[in-house]
């Protein structure tokens, strides 16, 4: 019996070990404000002429940056933000920083960061984005 189920099983030069890709465990991201950084890190990178492949950076994402940006996308519909939060958002997640409170130039700015990222942090955590 032990040798027809060797006969018919595949040889060995077919059988492959899984791909690191396949085993890797994905990461969701923190909070909506490292989700955000990360989405506009690599909107930046595609404006300027880089090639996204999924599934090759040092920590695999469950989404794409467009989903994010599809979230926000869904709340101004909803009129859940305002073009002015879109501004601010990508405003300062070029520049890779939160507006900082402390400063009273920035105090406004951060108020809209807050209101924007409080509103997205629910659909990304039902996406499963957010963990």
């Amino acid at each position: 019996m032990a040798a027809a189920l060797r006969q018919n099983a595949a040889p060995h030069s077919l059988v492959r070990a899984p791909s690191p890709r396949m085993t890797r465990r994905v990461e969701p991201f923190r909070s909506a404000e490292e989700a955000w950084f990360w989405t506009m890190a690599a909107l930046v990178a595609r404006r300027e002429g880089a090639r996204y492949t999924a599934g090759l950076g040092n920590v695999e994402r469950p989404c794409e940056p467009d989903d994010v940006v599809k979230c926000l996308d869904t709340l101004y519909r909803r009129r859940r933000v305002d073009l002015v939060h879109a501004r601010i958002l990508r405003i300062w997640g070029e520049r890779g920083s939160a507006p900082n409170a402390a400063y009273v130039a920035e105090k406004s700015d951060w108020k809209l960061w807050r209101e924007a990222l409080d509103r997205l942090e629910w659909p990304l955590r039902v996406k499963g984005i957010v963990g």
